[in-house]
This record gives structure tokens, C-alpha cells and sequence, in this order.
């Protein structure tokens, strides 16, 4: 006891010995981190403020050399056409309705077969995941003529139907499938447990426990899903032929003056146009979308 109560009195000398770091020292190191995160991410963000701006330019500004960040003649020549030359308006909703199906309902299959993967065990279970992810090795090239075969006979061509079906059921859904997989491994199984107890089946579980749980899971397949549906160029090209049935990655080569030359300035300010519901939808679930992927690795 005596012992004990000699070393108190030392360690509080101790702890008053220790320099105390000045209020500003935090603030200044944030300032530093917070100004060369700053400088890091021009390279990134230099394209993009550019190509805004380049919509504002005539067509002998945006290939001058060098390359000029602001106009130096202010114009709404490009941007006024965009919704003229072209049905744009209309092919802007067709990427928008065929992205926001293919994430939604990629979500729900993909989810289910992930949980089926992680928690219920059934023969060959293994096996058929690793054919599963052997797809991922297929070339969309090499399947795309029978693809093509398929959806002729079924009289889909020149319709949406291939550009939800495919990426939904075809190779593009084995990412999401590993994804959900992955999550749910890392799930204790004593959730599962007491929703037995509960009375709750396999589906119960599913809906009511495993599913709220896997945002982050949900937060990455949602914007991988968004972005390459909404992107999607090369089976529109393939599949559709109207300008009305176009998306927004086809609609971007119409933009034509009447001598067949590109409207440089009408592409730049409709490509402008559809980076922003990719933007949204990033910066609303980027955070579950970083840890949906890093706690894909986490358990398999």
C-alpha cells in the first residue's frame, strides 16, 4: 500500500512534466492534410471543371493550344442545342428508368444469392460458386452472338428488354453475388440463431435480420450497378436501332452539324449532363460504398 501510494504522487509529476502540445498544432496538421488533399485531387478534378466550361466555348477555343481552363468568349451556341439536334431529353430517361430497374431489382437477386452462398448449405455449393465466378473470365465479346441470336428470336430487338435482362441475370450480376456473399459470411451466426428461436424461416431471416444489415453491401452493388448500366454503349449499339429507343451513351455520337462534322461543343455540354446522377448517387452512399468493399474481404 505504501508503495502504492509513493509511486501516485511520481506519476502525477510525471504527467505534469509532459509538454501539453499548443491548440493550434491540431489545426495547423489538418490545415496541412486538408491543402495536400487539395493538391492531390487536381489531376482528377481538372477534367471535369474543363469539360463543364468547354460547353460555354466555341469550337476554336476548346483545341486551342494550349488549353485554356475559362472561355475567353462566353457562348450558349453548344448548350442550346442539345435538346434540339437530337431526341437527348428522351434518350437521357431511357439510361435513367433502365439504370434505376437493373440497380433495384439486381439488388434483390443478387442479395438472395449471396445470402444462399454464405449461410445455407446445399450439395455442390462450393463448386457451382466457383462456375459462377469463372464467368467473370468470359469475354461479354464472345457470348454476345448468341446473346444476339437469343434476343432476336424472342423479337426483343430494338427494345430495353436485353439492356435490363442482361446485366440483372447475365456475367455483369457475379459481382454483386460475391459482394452479398462476402458480408454475409462475416455475420455472426448467433443473429441467426435467435430468429430460429423467434419462429422465423430462411426468408424471415432474410428479409427481417441479414438484409437491413448489409448496407454497406447493398450501398456498393447500388452505385457498380447505376454506373455501368447508365454507361452502357456497347449492347445498345447492338440491340437498338430507333433514336427514340437510344441511350445516353449512343445519343452522344448524333450530335452532327449538317456537313456530318462532330458539335463539339453540343457533345461536351450533354456528356456534362450525365456525370450528375452518377455524382449524386456517389456522393450519397459513398461512404457505405468504401466499406461495403472493404469488408468484402474480410471473411471467405
Amino acid at each position: 500500500m505504501r508503495s502504492e501510494q509513493k509511486k501516485r504522487p511520481e506519476q502525477k509529476r510525471a504527467r505534469e512534466r509532459r509538454p501539453h502540445r499548443a491548440p493550434w498544432h491540431g489545426t495547423a496538421s489538418k490545415a496541412v492534410l486538408y491543402l495536400l488533399l487539395a493538391v492531390l485531387s487536381i489531376p482528377f478534378v481538372y477534367p471535369t471543371v474543363w469539360m463543364i466550361l468547354a460547353a460555354f466555348k466555341p469550337a476554336h477555343e476548346i483545341f486551342a493550344t494550349p488549353p485554356t481552363l475559362f472561355p475567353e468568349e462566353w457562348t450558349l451556341d453548344g448548350v442550346s442545342k442539345i435538346f434540339t439536334v437530337t431526341p437527348f431529353a428522351r434518350q437521357y430517361l431511357n439510361s435513367l428508368y433502365i439504370a434505376v430497374i437493373v440497380t433495384v431489382v439486381s439488388i434483390v437477386v443478387c442479395a438472395l444469392a449471396g445470402y444462399a452462398f454464405a449461410r445455407i448449405r446445399f450439395p455442390f455449393r462450393d463448386g457451382l460458386f466457383l462456375v459462377l465466378v469463372s464467368a467473370l473470365m468470359v469475354p461479354g465479346e464472345v457470348t454476345i452472338i448468341p446473346i444476339f441470336r437469343w434476343v432476336s428470336q424472342l423479337g426483343w430487338m430494338d427494345t430495353h428488354w436485353p439492356l435490363i435482362i442482361l446485366p440483372i441475370f447475365g456475367p455483369q450480376c457475379v459481382v454483386g453475388v460475391f459482394i452479398f456473399r462476402q458480408f454475409f459470411l462475416s455475420l455472426p451466426a448467433e443473429l441467426e440463431e435467435a430468429a430460429r428461436l423467434d419462429g422465423l424461416g430462411r426468408l424471415g431471416i432474410f428479409a427481417r435480420i441479414a438484409f437491413p444489415l448489409a448496407g454497406p453491401a447493398i450501398a456498393a452493388v447500388a452505385i457498380m450497378k447505376f454506373l455501368n448500366s447508365f454507361n452502357m454503349y456497347f449492347e445498345p449499339l447492338i440491340f437498338l436501332r430507333s433514336e427514340e429507343q437510344f441511350t445516353v451513351g449512343l445519343g452522344l455520337t448524333q450530335f452532327q452539324d449538317g456537313y456530318g462534322e462532330p458539335m463539339y461543343s453540343t457533345q461536351i455540354g450533354a456528356t456534362a449532363l450525365t456525370v450528375i446522377p452518377i455524382l449524386i448517387v456517389f456522393l450519397f452512399a459513398q461512404r457505405q460504398f468504401v466499406e461495403g468493399l472493404a469488408r468484402t474481404g474480410m471473411k471467405g
